[in-house]
């Protein structure tokens, strides 16, 4: 089995590869911006940090966005942070970026929902950067051997919301940070989380071992 950490030049790529190497002993986990390559490969790792501006600039200048699209389709892929942003239907980062439309929802900054919270004491900052409980929300094989309520680590400003009219049966897990957003969503032979599993010790590590045993069946 061949397992491909996508590389857009953008995160801690080396550390996401290391991590899935360490659960994956028997798999070739190559880290790989040629489009011939994720095609080739029988699962499909879509990181992802800092800005989704960059992130999209990076997918098309490198020619990966038909293979990407066909990956989607047709590959078990896992979403990681601005990986999980892109594949919601807009982010407001850089002054608006349409997504992959993967999911229904928009991503916005924290600030859009701390406002009460900003001349008080107790004001949260941004971005949200340490560990935060994330709730099940439904059942998935990449929850296996995870407790609800687990805690995961968090590095992000934005946050991914569902729109009044989206399919909520796509949210698989939530987390609040003064306010509550979509911290893992899921749809076919795709899954995300905003979280950084590669970060996240032994609950992280099962996540990304139950990843690379699964079939890409919900």
């Amino acid at each position: 089995m061949q397992i491909a950490v996508v590389d857009l030049g953008v995160g801690n790529l080396r550390s996401v590869k290391q991590a899935v190497i360490t659960v994956a002993e028997d798999a070739d986990v190559i880290l790989s911006s040629d489009a011939d390559a994720l095609l080739r490969a029988d699962k499909i790792v879509l990181p992802g940090q800092g800005a989704v501006g960059t992130w999209f600039k990076e997918l098309n200048a490198r020619g990966l966005s038909d293979a990407l699209m066909v990956c989607l389709k047709e590959k078990p892929l896992l979403g990681i942070c601005v990986g999980m942003q892109a594949l919601f239907e807009y982010c407001e980062e850089d002054g608006g970026q349409a997504g992959l439309g993967v999911f229904q929802g928009d991503v916005r900054h924290f600030s859009h929902f701390h406002t009460d919270r900003l001349e008080t004491d107790d004001r949260l900052k941004i971005p949200q950067m340490g560990w935060n409980q994330v709730f099940h929300l439904r059942d998935h094989p990449l929850w296996s051997n995870i407790e609800n309520e687990s805690h995961f680590y968090f590095v992000h400003s934005y946050c991914a919301n569902t729109s009044p009219d989206a399919d909520l049966g796509t949210v698989y897990g939530g987390a609040d940070y003064g306010h509550k957003f979509i911290a893992a969503a899921g749809r076919d032979n795709i899954f995300a989380v905003q979280f950084h599993p590669e970060k996240s010790h032994d609950n992280g590590l099962q996540l990304l071992k139950n990843f690379t045993n699964w079939d890409g069946r919900a």
